[in-house]
């Protein structure tokens, strides 16, 4: 019953997460998903910290570790395809993945209580790169100190495995490129 209660939170969270203002600060400490407002935070390389090992399966049924692009840059994608910011961004990390092909682009599906929707974005944009299928959101809590609180979020690994950036929100192709550029030089 504690379950089914907590599942039917859940299912309510995403539309509070596109639709709900405030708490999108960088230093805001708040539990629980916000909108993004398109804040991007670069760390300095001496003040990155290691990014967790993300494992899980993709939306095709593979499994899929972070840990295999061990000395790659990661970008990590945290989106729902219930989510109207995720779907207008999407072009943009299609269009950025295949200019960075050395970059390994990685999106996390997230409280899509049923994979169909997500398989069906994946299609309808054309996504060329792997997605782990994580509903309930706990891989995202992987994260602790610089969690990805909004859907859409964008977090940026560089190639020693530390987490160099974060976009909270709507990303651009532009913004994107920049950040990882940003990121590549920093390192």
């Amino acid at each position: 019953m504690r379950r089914r209660s907590f599942l039917a939170a859940l299912a309510v969270v995403p539309l509070a997460a596109c639709t709900e203002g405030g708490g999108t600060g960088v230093d805001d400490d708040s539990i629980g998903f916000t909108t993004g407002d398109g804040s991007v935070l670069i760390i300095p390389g001496d003040e990155r910290r290691p990014a967790p090992e993300l494992t899980g399966e993709t939306l095709d049924g593979e499994q899929l570790s972070t840990a295999d692009h061990a000395g790659q840059m990661l970008l990590l994608n945290v989106w729902g395809s219930w989510c109207a910011p995720c779907r207008k961004e999407a072009p943009a990390l299609v269009e950025v993945a295949s200019q960075y092909p050395e970059v390994q682009f990685i999106g996390i599906n997230t409280r899509d209580l049923d994979p169909a929707p997500a398989r069906a974005f994946v299609r309808a944009f054309e996504v060329p790169y792997p997605n782990i299928y994580d509903p309930d959101g706990a891989l995202l809590l992987e994260f602790g100190q610089l969690p990805p609180k909004a859907i859409p979020s964008t977090l940026v690994i560089d190639e020693s495995g530390r987490v160099a950036a974060r976009i909270l929100g709507e990303v651009t192709a532009a913004t994107l490129a920049g950040v990882i550029d940003d990121v590549r030089g920093a390192a």
